[in-house]
């Protein structure tokens, strides 16, 4: 008589979520943004967008091809970091350099360290920061309607002249990057995530609310509604901070990284070079989250909370 119980190694609770479903979900979330990227920059926005989605997929096929991977641009990580990337570079920008950042974070910053859940910094926002220290001036030349003008955070940081309607920042008829000047496009989007369950509220919640308290606090004059509607905020608290493989496992993690984008965000905007600060906050912060989640391991299962302190 065969026995009932099944033995087996873990993990026993299983989820029919696959990286494939959770990258399309992702990729599904983000359609309201370039959307709106399209409608304010016409044509131009989704030669970038394509540019460096077919950019990153071939980087990533090609790359695993020659050194004998399995090619895996089927999960669709690849063409997500792609979309991404375009959604953080200005609609003006040459294609070429486009593709460029594309290679650069899909071989440098992913399959140099080994692939899909190794890579130490997100790859989208390590190819934008490339790309800046490149070709400064084609990263921070921003046109809508045919015509060049700064953004709302090169308003308030170098000329004090006066900002574009709230609500033209909340729709995105502003200039920008793609897939950031439209708040309204972004949160439809994280909200989705939130409600799928995809990605956790604490991350872009306390992020933002850090942002928008310490606005007043260090002298910022727009306020803090103008704050959280301009540059890149929105995109990065929900889609760019909330990458599983470079934010923390835990609640806590969570929160104190969160805390720390938010804090180097506001610093960076009031006193960097830069009028915008939330890739490099990001990226400095994903460079903690090894040391994050060892001060706050998960506790384990069947273990009570005093055992675990």
């Amino acid at each position: 008589m065969s026995s009932p119980l099944v033995i087996a190694s873990s993990p026993h609770i299983r989820s029919d979520m696959s990286a494939q479903k959770i990258m399309a979900n992702v990729i599904g979330a983000l359609i309201p943004s370039g959307l709106a990227g399209a409608y304010f920059f016409g044509a131009e926005a989704l030669a970038v967008m394509a540019v460096c989605t077919a950019a990153c997929v071939a980087a990533e096929a090609l790359w695993q091809k020659i050194s004998g991977a399995k090619v895996t641009v089927s999960d669709l990580s690849a063409a997500l970091t792609g979309l991404l990337l375009s959604y953080n570079l200005p609609p003006s920008i040459p294609l070429w350099m486009a593709a460029a950042g594309g290679v650069f974070s899909i071989i440098i910053v992913k399959q140099f360290f080994g692939g899909l859940g190794q890579n130490i910094v997100n790859p989208a926002l390590a190819g934008r920061a490339m790309m800046l220290i490149c070709w400064p001036v084609a990263m921070t030349t921003w046109t809508i309607h045919g015509m060049s003008g700064p953004t709302p955070l090169g308003v308030i940081k170098f000329s004090g002249k006066e900002l574009p309607p709230l609500m033209d920042m909340a729709l995105g008829n502003i200039g920008g990057c793609i897939g950031e000047t439209s708040a309204a496009a972004i949160l439809l989007g994280g909200v989705y995530l939130i409600s799928r369950g995809i990605i956790s509220w604490r991350i872009p919640v306390i992020y933002i609310a850090v942002v928008a308290a310490l606005t007043p606090l260090i002298g910022r004059p727009a306020g803090p509604v103008a704050e959280l509607l301009s540059g890149g905020l929105m995109l990065g608290a929900f889609f760019m901070a909330t990458d599983y493989v470079t934010s923390p496992m835990t609640a806590p993690g969570q929160a104190i990284f969160a805390v720390g984008c938010g804090v180097i965000t506001s610093l960076i905007r009031a006193f960097g070079v830069y009028p915008e600060g939330v890739s490099y906050s990001i990226l400095i912060m994903n460079l903690t989250v090894p040391l994050i989640d060892r001060l706050t391991p998960p506790r384990v299962l069947g273990e009570s909370k005093k055992n675990a302190k």
